[in-house]
């Protein structure tokens, strides 16, 4: 379902969104679609290094023993 954008279109009809923000949210999805992609692109043809492998459990929010 979250891969479908079935909780982000049920989260989008909570509350009613203006023409205005709808435009500027469709705008920047677009925006980070296209860096994504083009991001992906750069990496296959080995202009970029490949992405860091992710460790679970170290770092990121909530993380850390703090005595």
């Amino acid at each position: 379902m979250q891969r479908e954008g079935s909780f982000r279109e049920m989260k989008r009809h909570v509350h009613y969104e203006k023409p205005s923000e709808k435009r500027a949210r469709q705008k920047a999805e677009a925006v980070r679609r296209a860096r994504k992609l083009a991001r992906k692109r750069m990496q296959r043809e080995g202009l970029l290094p490949p992405p860091k492998p992710r460790v679970p459990g170290v770092g990121g929010p909530g993380g850390g023993n703090r005595s």
